[in-house]
């Protein structure tokens, strides 16, 4: 028998899935028999860059982020995961190559986990999850060609804007290295540009 906390979950994650398409009692009974429920400490490491990533999770609580570091040890975060938000290594588990970013909590979270075999598996059994997983994807894709475009043409202080408007929940709750980390600076230039735009404001 599963527990109330995963029954909870799977009812979390049928909202996120009913944003685009319905299901039926059997579909969800099939979806949900798929996922399995964990619970991570901050900092705890779900993907390393180098290995294949064979699974997508869905956050229930908490926050993940995808990063890579760079030679001299510097994290460069490319996405966070806060609630209600999938995160995988898209290049990775569609290509089948190994990841070129890790996956780790920012704090202590809750996660849906679904392998690749298993989302492949329901494809066959439930065809309408085609359909949900093409615009998770489809968001992801405008996510990063967004990001890309702001890092070419957008200074440190419209691009953390541009993150205090995705992230909303996020501000104030983020370590300021990592905030700093996702839009291209040092933690001390970020404290820095932070204290002039609070003078401003």
């Amino acid at each position: 028998m599963k527990s109330l906390t995963h029954e909870n979950a799977c009812q979390q994650i049928l909202q996120n899935v009913h944003r685009h398409i319905t299901l039926d009692q059997n579909e969800k009974e099939i979806f949900c028999s798929k996922l399995s429920f964990r619970k991570v400490k901050n900092r705890e490491v779900l993907q390393k860059a180098g290995e294949n990533c064979m699974f997508s999770y869905f956050v229930t609580k908490g926050c993940l982020h995808g990063f890579q570091t760079d030679q001299n040890g510097f994290e460069h975060v490319l996405n966070f995961a806060p609630t209600d938000y999938w995160i995988s290594d898209l290049y990775s588990l569609i290509s089948g190559k190994p990841a070129v970013i890790n996956i780790e909590a920012t704090t202590s979270s809750e996660v849906i986990i679904l392998s690749r075999k298993d989302q492949e598996d329901l494809y066959l059994e439930v065809p309408k999850f085609e359909r949900f997983f093409r615009v998770i994807l489809e968001k992801s894709l405008v996510h990063f060609q967004q990001r890309i475009l702001d890092n070419l043409r957008l200074n440190a202080e419209e691009r953390y804007e541009r993150f205090c408007e995705k992230y909303p929940q996020l501000v104030g709750t983020l370590a300021q290295k990592q905030i700093a980390s996702y839009i291209g600076v040092t933690p001390e230039f970020f404290s820095k540009m932070r204290t002039r735009m609070l003078r401003r404001s």
